[in-house]
């Protein structure tokens, strides 16, 4: 736990200290926004990846941080689970027509991506599978920090209280497909990028917050995430990985 909260603070504060700077140097090579964007993320992950070696003394990252599981059936699920967005935003909202590549790697790509392996493949990821935390107290202080950093879009104190406790439960729903997908994070990943698009794609609002519209048709997003979830357990067999005896603290078993 000292070790994975360390790593994350490393990467936070060194993010926040040298992040724009580093995307500035490397546009002036590349000279294109969003893939310096995506670089000098993928570059801010060092820490992230020096916490996960600490914790499991191997290199496998990618086991360790939930991206070994099946991005096919991934990207299915969240294409049929996103698929009300698209619908309702398409026909409640105008296409936005001034989209911009730079947009899609930075507020899509990237955020989908990065944001779900930093704050639930490693924070929550690693309290969860890795220690006797429970559901609950592992995924709080990364739904919490997740709120927090979208505090920002805010206009006044209701908007970002708004904001915040709809970032936060996503972090919390984005935990959540991920354990019950079994340590699937690109679930989280593909979700999280497509319900992000859909927002971009239809010029839905400039925030987090959306208007009744707009949050109508992602609750129907998000119900539809968990009955298909639950659909895919009944078919299979098995039961919740988060229930009664894993939401607060882990038996040793």
């Amino acid at each position: 736990m000292i070790i994975t909260f360390g790593a994350f603070l490393l990467y936070w504060v060194l993010d926040g200290l040298y992040f724009d700077a580093l995307r500035s140097q490397l546009d002036l090579y590349i000279g294109q926004r969003g893939i310096s964007h995506v670089m000098a993320y993928t570059l801010s992950a060092l820490p992230i990846l020096l916490g996960v070696w600490l914790v499991q003394r191997k290199w496998n990252f990618a086991q360790y941080l939930g991206l070994v599981g099946n991005p096919f059936k991934a990207l299915l699920f969240s294409i049929v689970a996103t698929a009300p967005m698209f619908v309702g935003y398409y026909l409640a909202f105008d296409v936005n027509t001034e989209i911009s590549l730079n947009q899609i790697l930075i507020s899509v790509i990237a955020a989908g991506f990065f944001e779900e392996v930093f704050f639930r493949g490693f924070l929550f990821g690693q309290l969860y599978r890795f220690t006797r935390l429970g559901f609950v107290p592992a995924i709080f202080f990364g739904a919490l920090w997740f709120g927090a950093i979208h505090l920002y879009q805010g206009h006044d104190l209701i908007s970002a209280l708004g904001i915040f406790g709809i970032t936060f439960l996503g972090a919390v729903l984005f935990g959540w497909l991920y354990i019950e997908w079994d340590n699937n994070l690109w679930v989280a990943i593909f979700s999280h990028t497509l319900m992000n698009l859909s927002w971009l794609l239809f010029s839905v609002d400039e925030n987090a917050m959306g208007g009744w519209y707009a949050n109508v048709f992602r609750i129907i997003s998000i119900v539809l995430m968990v009955l298909l979830t639950i659909y895919s357990k009944i078919l299979k067999d098995r039961s919740m990985k988060i229930g009664q005896g894993t939401l607060w603290i882990k038996n040793n078993s």
